[in-house]
């Protein structure tokens, strides 16, 4: 052992911070009855002193050591009482990461050591362990703050934006653009290749799945699986090493920062809502050693209550739960550089203990933050809870993830009788479910399509899922997909087929670009990408999620890039206000709904379940008596073929988009069409 100079420190900031003469150390626990700061060799293999925290303030505990510094490596060891059936899992054998670390050295392991419990023992996990785990847990590294950047970020206004969600990882891992070492890491999706290809799809702002480390589960490690999604997070500052490689944070700041040059804004899926401790029989990792019956919800004090359906569930009422989230996600704006979130089940942190709250204590503060009020927030707003689906019920400036959209769009296109109410209601960005509390029409992000189901491909391409690759039986995954396979099961070398499914993924594509509310779209998409029709692929970190750049459908992307285009041309697609059809100035209504022979709809039309084809007259809102441009005229035709005719207008009309034309090229041209003329719609197409 080492000998250290130790003093009292100071209750702030959390977490290992340094100071002129050494490391400042401060951790939480309102139950503990003392807790131990463990210091370790420079490689981690050996203990090398255990120091008492001498000073505590309320329920921070703190600890100054002397002449320590940046690259230390240590953890935590916390004594308290183990009594499980009163919610308290002290047990001081168990080396736990800082909750608040700014870095992880090493891996995590799986060994029976890492158990509170004793594995196997007929009490279950009312039994105690004492064997030490400090050779399986990641220690937590000391680290000296990152300078603080100089360079803008992109700004985009949300009505502006179209969203690409992205796998940092299975966006590289086969693109034979990128150098073969810098694949599936930050450098890898900051090359040229990568950001010029979401340049021409016209993204801008770029959605990664999880990036905070993460502990691949113990049963998808004996299948020869591992967590490929993310959502196990083991600490909340730390960016998951594979990413990163020995650069940690400064790798993914220098993604961000090419992201950023390139206009390009970045968005973080977090998971907030339950750790990688699972429930009872879970290991002893972070929290549940530091004080359990603090950091997590319980249900009769032994069992976890388990809204996220992973076993635990954090208690964001609780102050310090709620302090560490925040500092989290400060910590990613200020230091990552990231422009908003998306907050995976987010209704879980909102739920109070009356339920669901749309002013609890975790959205307030957000709310109220100086810095998060001013980067984009984005609910999942459902869980697997009491009153879990809040779909329209998150407060401004919340945007919500809208599967009613998606899945009314799907069955729309599939031809199922009696959508085309579903379709208006999605092309006016859902205003039933979001237009109120003074919210913007961006309070809806669309999408057909995300990491959770089927791809864009599959999605035209298969009837039912196909996971068998996940070990399951495949019994995991949504059955009810709205999905079609256009005649044959899976791959199809018929050109018929193929040629109907391009057309449907260009019908779909083209909707989602044309309604109201922010678009957003699943990276590999655009180029065609099958996951063999695994529509829950959370384990695959293989060919079968990474994006076959090899087969890329060039076609596809650079149709991508043309509704993107025809986006930001026309203000009328990306409107800051709901439409609902008010009177203009120049006395015309925002928003026109038409039959195929140009007559309005009655209210027979819309219950009809023939009612197919959809036509919609489209201008600026009449808010602010501005009359501003347009009209544009839609038309989405999911039956045969029909005659249109086109309203009346003074200029006629140009033709602009036509799926069944996917090369019409933007910027030539358009052809023109008299106003009142009768066209012939295609069947199955959009224009």
């Amino acid at each position: 052992m080492t000998d250290f100079v130790t003093g009292a420190g100071q209750p702030f900031p959390m977490g290992a911070s340094l100071t002129a003469t050494g490391v400042n150390f401060a951790s939480f626990s309102a139950n503990a009855t003392a807790i131990e700061l463990c210091l370790f060799s420079p490689d981690g293999s050996r203990e090398v002193a255990r120091l008492p925290f001498v000073e505590r303030n309320g329920d921070i505990w703190h600890l100054h050591v002397g002449g320590l510094g940046a690259g230390a490596l240590y953890g935590l060891r916390v004594h308290g009482p183990w009594a499980p059936e009163d919610g308290h899992r002290f047990n001081a054998n168990k080396l736990l990461i800082d909750p608040w670390a700014r870095g992880l050295h090493g891996r995590f392991q799986w060994d029976d050591a890492v158990f509170g419990y004793v594995t196997g023992d007929p009490a279950g996990d009312l039994s105690f362990d004492s064997r030490d785990s400090a050779a399986f847990i990641p220690k937590s590294v000391v680290t000296a703050p990152l300078p603080v950047a100089d360079h803008p970020r992109p700004g985009h206004s949300l009505a502006d934006s179209v969203i690409c969600e992205a796998h940092l990882r299975g966006a590289t891992m086969l693109h034979p653009g990128v150098d073969e070492a810098l694949r599936g890491t930050c450098a890898g999706f900051a090359s040229d290749m990568v950001i010029g290809h979401l340049t021409r799809a016209g993204v801008t702002d770029v959605e990664f799945l999880p990036v905070h480390a993460i502990a691949d589960e113990r049963f998808l490690i004996a299948k020869g699986l591992r967590n490929y999604w993310g959502y196990n997070t083991l600490n909340w500052f730390v960016p998951e090493p594979r990413y990163t490689g020995p650069g940690g944070m400064q790798a993914w700041r220098e993604m961000v920062t090419h992201l950023h040059r390139a206009g390009i804004g970045v968005i973080l899926d977090v998971v907030y809502n339950h750790s990688a401790e699972s429930d009872e029989h879970g290991p002893h990792l972070s929290l549940r050693g530091l004080d359990n019956a603090s950091f997590y919800r319980l249900a009769g004090g032994r069992h976890y209550a388990n809204d996220a359906g992973t076993g635990n569930t954090l208690d964001l009422t609780h102050p310090m739960v709620l302090r560490l989230v925040m500092d989290s996600l400060r910590y990613w704006v200020e230091t990552g550089l990231v422009d908003g979130f998306r907050f995976d089940l987010a209704t879980v942190l909102a739920r109070e203990p009356g339920g669901f709250d749309p002013g609890a204590g975790f959205l307030d503060a957000l709310r109220q933050d100086p810095v998060l009020a001013k980067v984009r927030l984005i609910a999942e707003p459902w869980d697997i809870g009491p009153g879990g689906y809040q779909l329209g019920g998150f407060p401004p400036p919340f945007s919500e993830w809208n599967d009613r959209y998606r899945d009314g769009v799907r069955r729309f296109w599939r031809g199922e009788p009696g959508r085309a109410a579903d379709l208006a209601g999605a092309l006016l960005g859902s205003a039933g479910v979001f237009d109120h509390s003074a919210r913007q029409a961006t309070a809806s992000v669309n999408f057909l399509t995300s990491h959770d189901g089927f791809t864009l491909q599959d999605l035209v391409s298969y009837s039912a899922k196909h996971n068998e690759a996940n070990g399951e039986g495949n019994r995991d995954g949504h059955s009810d997909n709205h999905s079609d396979n256009m005649g044959v099961e899976g791959p199809s070398d018929d050109p018929v087929i193929r040629a109907a499914r391009d057309l449907r993924k260009r019908n779909l594509l083209a909707t989602l670009f044309l309604s109201q509310g922010v678009p957003m779209w699943l990276m590999g998409d655009e180029i065609g990408h099958s996951q063999g029709g695994n529509n829950n692929a959370y384990a695959q970190d293989n060919a079968i999620t990474w994006a076959d750049w090899s087969k890329a459908d060039q076609a596809l992307t650079a149709f991508v890039g043309r509704l993107a285009a025809l986006r930001r041309a026309h203000p009328e697609l990306r409107q800051h206000r709901f439409l609902h059809g008010k009177i203009r100035a120049d006395g015309f209504r925002d928003v026109i709904w038409r039959r195929a022979d140009g007559q309005e709809p009655s209210a027979g039309d819309w219950q009809d379940p023939e009612f197919r084809c959809l036509c919609l007259e489209l201008r600026m809102t009449a808010e602010g008596g501005e009359p501003g441009p347009g009209p544009l005229f839609l038309v989405f035709n999911p039956g045969g073929d029909l005659p249109l005719r086109l309203p009346a207008t003074q200029q006629g009309w140009q033709l602009v988009l036509d799926t069944t034309r996917p090369d019409l090229t933007a910027g030539a041209a358009p052809d023109t069409v008299p106003a009142n003329a009768v066209l012939v719609m295609i069947p199955a197409s959009s224009v």
